[in-house]
């Protein structure tokens, strides 16, 4: 039931990756090398660079409310849908990080799914964590945020000290958040995406529509 990083469309294939940073580094593909510390772009690929200071996210993850800025009635809006139906927030949330054709409902309908499954024989939304907990780990590695529960705790940073290693201790924690916060985890990620990246639907180019002249008559003089 539970979707690695490795197969989500929203972060890389590790394949892709390894055969990028040989490609990078001039080593031919498939020759074993020794292996070097490396750290996490923005966009979610390791490079051999010291990677940038890793920024805070916009809200806390209980800050279901949002704050009193120009996002605050965007805010309230993901509150209500992250309580009420997650599962159009969590379609909304991944329809603006891929904006791709048809994302929206790709991710909605299993959501739901998988919402309702675990409702109806568990009780509780305990099926949908596993399958949308990966965006969470999209957003921190396309914005370069750390995690929240990582930082409030500190025990990433004090555990680990290889960069890879602390980036898969935070995707744990990318799941335990969905898992035990799931709601909250959402509403976080949809005021943070809606804050940093405009709806596809607002992307579009505008059409320039050519209107013809009219006919024009040359009147009789008398």
């Amino acid at each position: 039931m539970a979707i690695s990083d490795e197969s989500h469309p929203l972060l890389p294939n590790q394949e892709e990756i390894e055969t990028a940073n040989k490609k990078k580094s001039g080593v031919p593909v498939g020759k074993i090398v020794a292996a070097i510390p490396v750290g996490w772009t923005a966009d979610g690929l390791p490079v051999s660079e010291p990677m940038m200071e890793r920024t805070h996210w916009d809200s806390g993850l209980f800050s279901c409310l949002g704050r009193n800025d120009q996002f605050c009635s965007s805010d309230l809006e993901v509150c209500l849908l992250g309580s009420l139906a997650p599962c159009v927030l969590y379609g909304s949330n991944i329809e603006r990080l891929g904006s791709s054709p048809g994302t929206f409902a790709n991710h909605c309908l299993p959501y739901t799914g998988l919402y309702l499954m675990g409702n109806t024989f568990f009780g509780w939304n305990c099926l949908a964590p596993w399958f949308s907990y990966p965006i969470r780990t999209a957003i921190r590695r396309k914005f370069n945020l750390e995690g929240s529960i990582a930082r409030s705790c500190g025990c990433c940073g004090s555990l680990v000290e290889d960069e890879v290693q602390r980036e898969k201790c935070e995707t744990a924690c990318d799941f335990a958040t969905h898992v035990f916060c799931h709601a909250c985890a959402l509403c976080q990620e949809g005021r943070e995406i809606r804050r940093r990246l405009p709806h596809p639907g607002f992307n579009a180019q505008p059409v320039l529509v050519m209107i013809p002249p009219g006919e024009q008559t040359m009147g009789r003089q008398a």
